[in-house]
């Protein structure tokens, strides 16, 4: 028998880490406590920014309205953020916000909501900078107006963590940013708002929660916390992907998968990220309608036998849910990502660069991307391996 038995799962637990998070099913309750601590710090006024429905169909926004009327907050609504959000949408919000005389973000969605509602709550606080601004590094922000994240996906741990990423379309440009100042305030992770998620979408955010832990435990500035993390991550996405994906309305699945990716978000905020993400980056960036978790899906076996040489017996530990066996030994590399890459077959993702309409002539732009997207290569230089141009190159190539 495992522990997870032993856990209540309609228990709506409080975990610490750079944010408060609420975990359990019931916890979007909690937005009224919430509500109540924001008009004791003087908020009065809030701009709530989400997608283009879930926010309504889950049923979180009629939790939100309510507490905030009855603790007398007024609130507008900026519900145009789509995936890979741009620096448009949020230039567009602020001034929203400033106009509403807005003192705190709300953010409802996954993690193009949250990210887009975090630069916002920055942004709030310096009126004559600009999204651009923000993500092309012309400043350091050292404040950022309260941020409440309502978690609606299992995937992309930023409910949990102070990093943010929104494109600049015309330059191609898919920036990630990294403030203490952008940790939520308070973060609502309810299982119960997550069984609605489209099978395609539990896979993406589901590997995007692998991803996160893949790349955390093996960076040069790795830890043990991020390791351990790492460890619990794989195994319970292992365990319960699978069922969540046979029965969406399984809130057992969903908790564990949402805990999985939260505690996910917190091994990458200590352990820092690399290839994966940094060489994602460019390919959503240039095809903006590329889901997220399905890039770093289509990467991960290349990045596997990359780094598997430097950090074999990590891996190996690390895998043994997915693809059993691995001793660690350097020779294993290929093994180890067709281990991979069956795992990733048998949820149902087996696509290639080349089924999402890259060819290897769009290799050469891919490179320059990765290295002059801002903030890019400060990742590529966290993995454990050398991470010249070559081997960018290599990985990209492979992913065909």
């Amino acid at each position: 028998m495992s522990w997870e038995s032993k856990i209540d799962i309609n228990n709506v637990s409080t975990i610490i880490c750079g944010s408060h998070v609420f975990l359990g099913v019931g916890a979007i309750e909690k937005i009224d406590f919430i509500a109540e601590q924001l008009k004791a710090r003087g908020v009065d006024s809030i701009i709530a920014m989400t997608g283009k429905g879930a926010y309504k169909s889950t049923g979180a926004w009629d939790y939100v309205t309510k507490a905030l009327d009855k603790h007398g907050i007024r609130y507008v609504l900026y519900d145009k953020v789509q995936p890979n959000p741009e620096t448009q949408q949020v230039d567009e919000a602020v001034a929203i916000a400033r106009d509403a005389g807005a003192k705190a973000v709300i953010a409802i969605g996954g993690g193009s909501p949250i990210d887009a509602g975090k630069s916002a709550a920055i942004l709030l606080e310096y009126p004559d900078k600009t999204c651009q601004d923000l993500y092309e590094a012309k400043f350091a922000a050292e404040k950022a107006v309260p941020i409440i994240a309502i978690n609606l996906t299992h995937g992309t741990g930023t409910e949990a963590n102070r990093f943010a990423v929104v494109t600049i379309p015309e330059k191609e440009y898919k920036p990630a940013i990294a403030y203490d100042c952008i940790y939520p305030l308070y973060s609502i992770d309810d299982p119960a708002l997550m069984t609605g998620l489209p099978a395609n979408q539990t896979r993406y955010v589901s590997i995007d929660a692998v991803n996160h832990v893949v790349e955390a435990a093996t960076t040069v500035l790795n830890n043990p916390f991020a390791i351990t993390l790492g460890k619990e991550v794989m195994r319970l996405v292992a365990k319960y992907l699978p069922a969540a994906l046979k029965d969406p309305n399984c809130l057992e699945a969903r908790y564990f998968l949402t805990y999985a990716a939260m505690i996910a978000g917190t091994s990458f905020d200590n352990g820092l990220l690399h290839f994966t993400h940094a060489l994602e980056h460019p390919l959503s960036g240039i095809k903006t309608d590329l889901t997220h978790g399905l890039g770093l899906a289509i990467l991960l076996p290349a990045v596997v036998e990359e780094i598997y040489p430097a950090s074999g017996v990590i891996l190996a530990d690390l895998f043994s849910e997915i693809v059993p066996g691995l001793t660690g030994c350097p020779s294993e590399a290929k093994k180890a990502a067709d281990g991979v890459y069956e795992w990733l077959k048998s949820v149902g993702v087996p696509e290639k660069l080349g089924d999402e309409g890259f060819t290897k002539a769009d290799v050469p732009k891919l490179v320059d991307l990765a290295f002059e997207t801002p903030g890019l290569e400060g990742l590529i230089n966290c993995a454990p391996v050398a991470h010249g141009r070559d081997a960018v190159e290599r990985i990209y190539t492979n992913s065909f």
